[in-house]
Formats: structure tokens, C-alpha cells, sequence
């Protein structure tokens, strides 16, 4: 009888204790609805950048912060300091409690490394930090290369709940904790500062989730790919305007047989293709879409063919001397000797110009 009666009592303590512990996981409605949950983003180390998948290997730790009123300590404990765990011990207090389940959207496999803490402070406040090193997807944009800003962002949503129930923002506190380390640096890259913005997710059914997009801005370092890119191509630009300048004439009539000019034209075309090739394998970003480095490219393909155009027309088969004699043939070799290179120069520089504004 003695054993039954304790076990009674045990039964009736865990199923009025079940409750309590259930109750702390639920959303906590008591100052109503949406939950704010305050985010910030801060860049503890920047590993790699890959420009041609847009892959960045980062540690990045997460902050969030909320209220929960039923974590309040007694009054008499108001001012005391929070209540720290980390790691298995944050794990612990973590499962007993409510926790916003945030999902970073852009994370590519999974982390190589993981950490949290956990802060409590007496008025119910929760302070949660996730250190999360893994590979993260990015946009490059490569229209202003070299002299192009790359953003690194880390989206954070929260897909459980709609933006109805949570709600993710950030206040300057949080904009103050966003920032990159001072020991962050990437190879051939200036890092720049880092900017919340918030970016709802479409659900099902017309709902919407909150998500905060992290973006750590990124600088390029223009100079040596001006040294090893920009320049060659400058200077290819000079072949055809040499096998024009290399002719003269006397009395209306080119000296320099054509074949001798148009064999410095193919040389030219070769020396840019495989400048256009190195190009692509070291900065397989450029080989699509429209960037500085295309366009120059193009220019000197251009005048390449206009040199090879007067050296054909104008030297070989003197076309304007039929049409309209050698005089004007001779005006006509004049201006082009200063023409084209005004022009290609000109639209060479009007693209790095437009790249660097």
C-alpha cells in the first residue's frame, strides 16, 4: 500500500511538471504578435572566394535576441548578470526553452564547424550567438572588373513560422555587431563593411517568412590585373595602327608591299587571341557577359580587322586610287594614320572610364 501511495505521488508530480516543461518550448505570445527577433551578423573570418561559382568559405556568427517573459527571474534579481552556457551546457537550456529556428538559406554542404552561446539576463531577454564555418553561394558580377565590389551575403530565415508569427529585425545595436573582424582579409581583396537588409520569403499559400540578408561588401585590388590584362591589351592595340603608320607614300603610291603589313595583323590577331584565352582561364567570370575586358577585346578584334581592311582596300588593290584618283587616295592614307588610333584610344579609354565610375 506504502508503495503504491509513493508511486501516485511520483505520477502526479511528473504529469504537473510535464506541462511547465512543454510550456517553455511554445511560442511566447505573452506581449503579443509577431515575435521580434533581433539579428545581427558579424564576419569572423573570410577563408576563399571562388569568382567563377561565386563559392565564399566563411565563419560567421549569427546573434539573435528575443524576450521571453516566462525565463523572468525575481524581482530581487533584476540586477543580476545573465546567465551564461556554452557549448553542451548551451545545448541543454536551449532544448528547454522556445527557440526561433533560423535556417541559413544560402549554405552550401554542411559546416566544417560549429559553436554556440547562450545568454539569459534576469528580465527574460535571450541572447543566442551560432559560429558557423561552412561554403556560402553568391552573385558575381563582374561588369566593372577590375574595378568591381563583390557582396558576400548570408541569408537568414526562419521557415517554420510565417512573418504573421515571427518577425526578424535589427535595431543599431545589431548594425554595430555586423561587421568584419579585424583580422579578416582576403588575397587580392580590400574588405569593406557589412549591410542588413530585410528580404521576406515567399510560402505557400500567400504567407511570407522573415529573412535578413547579411552582405559583406568586398572590394577588388585593380592592380595587377591592370599590369597583366589592361596593358597587353592597350598595347595590342598599337599592331594594327603599326601596319598602317609603317606604309608612306610618294606621290600617291604606297612603298611597302601588303604582305609584309598584313603579315604583322595575323601575328596581332594570334598575340590577342591568346591573351583572350589567358584571360578566360584565369578569370573564367569574364568569359560570360559584359565586362571592360570583353569589350576591349572586342575593340582590338575590330581594329584589327580595319586595319586589315586598309591594308587590303587601300594598299593591295588601291581601290580609292581607281575611284577617285591618287590625290585623295593620299588625303584619305593621312587621315586614317591619325584617325584610327584616335578612335580606338578614345573607345579604349571611354570603357575604363565608364568601369571605374
Amino acid at each position: 500500500m506504502r508503495r503504491f501511495t509513493v508511486l501516485s505521488a511520483l505520477t502526479a508530480l511528473l504529469i504537473a511538471f510535464a506541462p511547465t516543461v512543454s510550456a517553455q518550448t511554445t511560442l511566447p505570445v505573452e506581449q503579443g504578435l509577431p515575435i521580434p527577433v533581433k539579428i545581427g551578423v558579424g564576419f569572423a573570418d573570410l577563408i576563399a572566394f571562388k569568382e567563377s561559382t561565386g563559392i565564399y568559405t566563411a565563419t560567421v556568427d549569427v546573434r539573435l535576441r528575443w524576450q521571453d517573459l516566462r525565463l523572468r527571474r525575481p524581482a530581487e534579481e533584476a540586477t543580476a548578470p545573465p546567465k551564461i552556457y556554452r557549448g553542451a551546457e548551451a545545448q541543454a537550456q536551449l532544448d528547454k526553452i522556445w527557440v526561433p529556428a533560423t535556417e541559413l538559406v544560402n549554405q552550401r554542404n554542411r559546416e566544417t564547424y560549429s559553436a554556440i552561446g547562450l545568454r539569459i539576463y534576469p528580465d527574460g531577454t535571450v541572447e543566442l550567438t551560432k559560429r558557423v564555418r561552412a561554403e556560402f553561394a553568391s552573385t558575381v558580377s563582374v561588369e566593372r572588373f577590375p574595378f568591381d565590389r563583390q557582396k558576400l551575403p548570408l541569408s537568414v530565415a526562419i521557415r517554420d513560422e510565417s512573418a504573421e508569427l515571427v518577425a526578424l529585425r535589427f535595431d543599431q545595436d545589431d548594425l554595430d555587431f555586423s561587421r568584419a573582424a579585424a583580422s579578416v582579409n582576403l588575397d587580392n581583396w580590400d574588405i569593406q563593411s557589412v549591410a542588413l537588409r530585410s528580404d521576406p520569403l515567399a510560402g505557400w499559400y500567400g504567407t511570407t517568412h522573415a529573412q535578413v540578408v547579411a552582405s559583406l561588401e568586398i572590394a577588388r585590388q585593380p592592380g595587377m590585373v591592370v599590369a597583366t590584362i589592361f596593358i597587353p591589351l592597350f598595347a595590342s592595340l598599337l599592331i594594327p595602327m603599326l601596319s598602317i603608320w609603317l606604309n608612306r607614300v610618294d606621290d600617291g603610291f604606297f612603298q611597302i608591299e601588303t604582305f609584309e603589313l598584313v603579315n604583322i595583323i595575323i601575328g596581332g590577331l594570334f598575340a590577342v587571341i591568346a591573351l583572350n584565352f589567358t584571360v578566360n582561364s584565369a578569370y573564367e567570370a569574364l568569359g560570360s557577359g559584359d565586362n571592360p575586358v570583353s569589350r576591349l577585346f572586342a575593340l582590338n578584334y575590330t581594329t584589327l580587322g580595319v586595319g586589315l581592311l586598309v591594308n587590303v582596300l587601300l594598299f593591295r588593290f588601291g581601290v580609292v586610287e581607281r575611284w577617285l584618283g591618287r590625290y585623295v587616295q593620299e588625303q584619305l592614307y593621312v587621315f586614317l594614320c591619325w584617325a584610327v588610333p584616335v578612335l580606338a584610344l578614345t573607345g579604349a579609354g571611354a570603357i575604363i572610364l565608364v568601369a571605374v565610375v
